[in-house]
């Protein structure tokens, strides 16, 4: 997952370099909706971890 975000960054800085704001736009949403998902589960990972102790 972390390597799809880095990826999808990768993506949005080349694009904007070489001129390409829609694609840049794409690959940066698509970037803030992994990192989102990322953050989601790891938060509930520990609210799971807290609610057991």
């Amino acid at each position: 997952m972390i390597k799809w975000i880095i990826i999808l960054l990768i993506v949005a800085a080349a694009a904007s370099l070489l001129g390409m704001p829609a694609l840049a736009g794409a690959a940066a949403t698509g970037a803030r909706v992994l990192i989102g998902i990322v953050l989601v589960i790891f938060l509930l990972i520990v609210l799971g971890v807290f609610a057991v102790t």
